[in-house]
């Protein structure tokens, strides 16, 4: 018998070496790369996605759009695009203790109550420390099952002998298939499961949600393939130490992607919070310098966020630059403009940047909110309490349009803001009863407006 082959898979990327090396030449990560044996080829066959049949006109009748599942939270159906979609296949990521297996237990429970059996399968707790959960969680129900396996053979099995409405499997770095060598979570465990439930979910169309580990770097662990193969990325994010919870949606076959949930995190679970704007808001500080409204915009949906900005003397022959909550490199750009076009001087001081809620902020239309602050904690003059801004700020100093700005200075309006410092690409046809449009073309003179408004 000849002498099994094998090579070598870097854990963080899946490059494949034919001898170990210390630093993948790939990624260049340290000390990534496991010994896993090759699967000669025919050693396994699996079968289709599903059953093999003729070809379909897209417009046929007698084919209609399946139905989608509602999960019985208005926020997580949102993100989803109206609900689950019968056969899909949806990876749930996020850091350890953020909340995934309680969101997954709480729709499991929803769906088990009001569409059809429901397994649930854990794969890193008993079923005693299971149970404990959902008593906790008032999650328990007839038709709600706890199955404690890792074997994905067993589980499947176990899906194609039930007739389950919804599986979650919790999670797929814990599931491993006895084809395979590797320890469960390694690259190449980790992308045969996914196809195995893949296989499955198309196969008996039933949807499947798949609870995955994430990385030091904030990314799903595992080989990219798994983002790229699952119908949709959800990324549960917060802070631990925080009630406030956001579900984002960063992949969606069957919905925008982008679209965010907010939750709060109490003793009995997750709550929907159907109105972040007032929540964000809630303890905004009132004439102090700083502090700038954003109507941001997540997805299809407006937000009003408060950034804070702190700009003070600095005693170390470094100044220092801390970010949370938005691109650090952007809040760089921003000083670099206000010092080489209006003139401020930031090079000996300290900056300090914040997004209050535990937000994060990535769209260029926070830029001219940001500078505004920035300059406000310069010059210690606190912005009018009453005064929100947006806009991209290029770096020739003018403020350029952004898009969806009807909808922001909508919800603006909405809670009680009077005044509103947009592009002037922005300012046609946008009606706001109550809101003063003031349009802007310059960074430096948006800076004045401000101060004076």
């Amino acid at each position: 018998m000849s002498k099994p082959r094998t090579q070598f898979v870097c854990q963080s990327c899946g490059a494949v070496s034919s001898k170990w090396m210390g630093k993948c030449s790939d990624c260049a990560e340290w000390n990534t790369l496991a010994e896993e044996q090759v699967m000669e080829e025919g050693a396994h066959k699996r079968a289709s996605i599903v059953a093999s049949s003729k070809p379909v006109a897209v417009t046929d009748s007698n084919q209609p759009p399946p139905t989608r599942m509602s999960t019985g939270m208005s926020e997580c159906d949102r993100v989803l695009g109206g609900g689950i979609v019968p056969g899909s296949l949806t990876l749930v990521g996020g850091d350890p203790g953020i909340g995934k297996s309680t969101l997954m237990l709480q729709l499991a429970k929803y769906l088990a109550a009001n569409t059809g059996p429901v397994l649930y399968v854990s794969g890193e707790e008993s079923f005693g420390q299971a149970r404990l959960r959902a008593d906790r969680l008032s999650a328990t129900h007839d038709r709600l099952f706890i199955y404690t396996e890792t074997s994905v053979t067993n589980i499947a099995k176990e899906i194609q002998k039930g007739d389950y409405a919804f599986v979650v499997v919790d999670s797929i770095q814990s599931v491993y298939s006895s084809n395979l060598s590797g320890v469960p979570g390694s690259i190449s465990q980790v992308r045969e499961c996914a196809n195995e439930f893949l296989r499955l979910a198309k196969g008996r169309n039933v949807p499947i949600a798949l609870v995955g580990h994430v990385t030091k770097d904030g990314n799903i662990a595992g080989p990219r393939l798994l983002e790229h193969l699952v119908d949709t990325v959800l990324y549960f994010e917060g802070e631990g130490r925080q009630a406030l919870r956001i579900l984002r949606g960063v992949k969606n076959r069957f919905g925008s992607t982008n679209e965010i949930g907010v939750f709060e995190m109490r003793d009995t679970g997750l709550h929907p919070v159907p109105n972040p704007s007032a929540l964000f808001l809630n303890e905004r500080p009132e004439g102090v310098s700083g502090s700038v409204v954003i109507p941001s915009v997540e997805g299809t949906r407006p937000l009003l966020v408060e950034v804070q900005a702190l700009v003070g003397d600095s005693h170390a022959g470094s100044p220092r630059r801390t970010v949370t909550g938005m691109n650090p490199n952007r809040i760089n750009l921003i000083l670099a403009v206000l010092e080489k076009r209006v003139g401020l001087h930031f090079s000996d001081r300290d900056v300090f940047v914040n997004v209050a809620g535990g937000v994060k902020l990535d769209e260029p239309a926070t830029d001219l909110a940001v500078a505004l602050a920035l300059v406000s904690s310069f010059r210690d003059v606190p912005v009018p309490e009453k005064l929100v801004a947006f806009g991209e700020v290029g770096l020739a100093g003018e403020v350029r349009a952004v898009d969806m700005a009807q909808q922001r200075v909508a919800e603006a309006a909405k809670f009680g803001f009077n005044r509103c410092i947009l592009p002037r690409g922005c300012a046609n046809n946008i009606t706001a009863s109550g809101v003063i449009l003031l349009p802007t073309s310059e960074l430096e003179a948006s800076l004045e407006m401000a101060m004076e408004a």
